[in-house]
């Protein structure tokens, strides 16, 4: 049988290999800003993946936000500090089965009531997917973001 010590050093070089491998993996992943402001609760309890070639959970937005109305494309790249190209999207593109209901909802019910869906296309494959509102109360724009990988 293995000593206590032993078998902390197996999990702490276990764990240092996969940090390395993590590390590695991710260096090349798209990054977008998501948060910089408190998210609402509400938004913090959806628990809704969104369905691609990765399969990736709907994360929180919450970003400071000093328009009067929902950001265009140019202004919601500058807003996410991104410099990908961005599409919007109608409800019904994104959303054609009524899948995403409940996302779309919850991000309605966090902001005013109107939601755009931007698309952040990161390269041949990858993407992001943000449903957006604006909460005129708190100046910011809120909403739930997925990753996604199409091939």
């Amino acid at each position: 049988m293995a000593s206590d010590e032993d078998y902390s050093s197996f999990l702490e070089k276990a764990n240092q290999d996969r940090g390395a491998t993590k590390a590695s993996s991710t260096s090349g992943s798209a990054v977008t800003k998501a948060v910089d402001m408190d998210v609402p609760a509400s938004l913090q309890k959806v628990e809704a993946y969104y369905t691609s070639d990765a399969d990736e959970p709907f994360e929180p937005v919450s970003l400071k936000w000093k328009g009067k109305n929902l950001p265009s494309e140019h202004e919601f790249k500058e807003l996410i500090d991104h410099k990908a190209d961005i599409s919007t999207l109608s409800a019904d593109e994104f959303d054609p089965r009524g899948v995403y209901k409940a996302v779309i909802a919850s991000v309605k019910e966090a902001g005013g009531g109107e939601v755009k869906i931007f698309r952040v296309h990161h390269d041949k494959t990858r993407a992001e997917y943000f449903v957006v509102s604006f909460d005129s109360k708190a100046s910011k724009i809120v909403g739930l973001k997925a990753k996604a990988v199409e091939s």
